[in-house]
């Protein structure tokens, strides 16, 4: 099974590969933690020629006391104190890269998953996002406790009323010209509803401001995204016969709960980011089109993060029927900045050791793609949804970011995620919106596939699958000559 990092290898400390039954589970022992704090101590105090022999390092830059305690609290974390269930010491770099200390204090983070979609959206209006910041602030205002919270709210809301009167031209003006009716639409809908808001903070009425404070962020959403016309770049040429979804989509993942009193299934949203991730969601929602995630079980579930799709079989991913082969894609990474996404690299392989990804593991319920960790384009079938915030994956800075593909993230019921536990059963994912978006959709050619077998007999499949079988044997027979 991948992992966000594989479970098969130990090398966070540049030891030797280790099976994965050499990798304990669950809460690893306190005498497992003092031989690792043991190795990284003996690691920080090599003469300084033999420390350069276990690191990769940029040239001319010594090893700090600052990334020798990093490295410390690194395997520290990695061993106590943190509830990995199956956690592989492989989880990251070998000698990971020291992020720079003013990323780490930079701005508090955004972790509202709808305010992450938003702000990821390939636009620049300034106008609507004058609308759409106070809007976002209403969170933080209702976190005052009692009706005081009001004041604030109020506010938020007379600031958000008054850009959007004197930017509404602007606005309109920034809608893609074949969705500018839709989108006019929906101003005026913002409009009355912003109207309504403010009634709201006028009657004291606080349990009501959350609901309608997220009616008109999505409002505010699906405006931004009339104003992308069209897909915003070419994927590069290698890439473009992948199922890739040029747009976004949507999609509700039914899970059967087991042993839980307080929950039988539940139904997760989760809007899939094609616009920042073409080839890893399009890859995903063909997957979901050929149904199979229907019926599988969560595979991990430690509090640090949940994750399926490993198939049963020998096979850690989806096996293409058209190659027998199994079908994987590259890592894709989008940073601020840039027009279209990276591939094939991480940003630590290509010196970004700054730059801020477009899809941060920011939010409780960001969906990413496991892979082999040495293996940057290995990822296939198998996805994770991040949980924890803990030191090593803080909002914003974190050692996850850039490595592995974010390309969506969960919006409805993102919290019922930890309650989910291996063993709990995908019963279905289903496309809410966006199929359009789809484009080079391999489950079509299946699709048809099955349709030619809705004709045949009995006889005439077992027929044609014998003469398959025939000539695979015949074309492997020539290639091993």
């Amino acid at each position: 099974m991948a992992a966000i990092i594989p479970f098969h290898y130990c090398s966070s400390l540049a030891i030797s590969k280790l099976s994965r039954s050499h990798i304990p589970l669950g809460n690893i022992s306190h005498v497992n933690a003092a031989w690792w704090g043991r190795q990284l101590s003996l690691r920080c105090s090599l003469k300084s020629s033999e420390k350069a022999q276990l690191r990769n390092k940029p040239k001319g830059k010594s090893f700090s006391l600052k990334e020798c305690a990093i490295s410390v609290a690194l395997a520290v974390g990695l061993v106590t104190g943190m509830t990995f269930v199956d956690w592989s010491p492989n989880a990251f770099a070998a000698n990971p890269a020291m992020p720079d200390l003013s990323v780490l204090i930079s701005g508090p983070p955004i972790k509202d998953p709808g305010a992450l979609l938003r702000n990821a959206l390939p636009i620049d209006n300034k106008a609507i996002r004058e609308v759409q910041k106070p809007l976002e602030d209403i969170t933080d205002s209702l976190k005052v406790a009692g009706v005081k919270a009001l004041d604030s709210v109020e506010r938020n809301v007379r600031q958000a009323s008054r850009a959007f009167q004197q930017g509404k031209s602007l606005i309109i003006s920034g809608l893609a010209e074949s969705k500018k009716d839709h989108g006019v639409e929906l101003l005026d809908k913002l409009e009355t509803g912003m109207g309504e808001l403010q009634q709201i903070v006028e009657d004291r009425n606080r349990d009501a401001v959350a609901p309608k404070q997220k009616e008109l962020l999505n409002y505010v959403g699906s405006v931004e995204e009339d104003m992308v016309e069209g897909f915003p770049y070419e994927v590069p040429e290698g890439y473009q016969s992948m199922p890739l979804l040029k747009g976004r989509a949507t999609v509700d993942m039914k899970v059967k709960v087991k042993d839980n009193p307080n929950i039988d299934e539940c139904m997760f949203r989760i809007v899939l980011d094609g616009y920042n991730a073409p080839v890893t969601a399009g890859n995903f929602l063909d997957l979901v089109q050929r149904h199979f995630y229907d019926g599988m079980e969560i595979q991990r579930a430690d509090g640090f993060v949940v994750q399926t799709g490993d198939p049963e079989g020998p096979a850690e991913g989806f096996i293409d029927p058209s190659t027998g082969k199994t079908r994987t894609i590259p890592l894709e990474i989008m940073v601020n900045g840039e027009k279209s996404p990276f591939y094939g690299a991480t940003l630590e392989e290509l010196g970004l050791y700054k730059a801020q990804t477009r899809l941060p593991f920011n939010a409780f319920g960001t969906m990413a793609m496991a892979r082999d960790e040495f293996e940057n384009n290995s990822a296939s079938s198998q996805v994770f949804w991040l949980l924890k915030e803990s030191e090593l994956t803080p909002s914003n800075a974190n050692i996850l970011d850039g490595r592995y593909a974010v390309f969506g993230y969960v919006t409805e019921n993102e919290d019922y995620l930890a309650d989910l536990k291996v063993g709990d059963v995908i019963e279905s994912i289903q496309v809410v919106s966006g199929l359009d978006n789809l484009v080079n959709p391999s489950y079509k050619i299946a699709d048809r596939s099955n349709k030619v077998f809705e004709f045949m007999d009995e006889r005439e499949k077992q027929f044609l699958r014998k003469s398959l079988e025939l000539i695979w044997d015949f074309l492997f027979f020539f290639e091993c000559r």
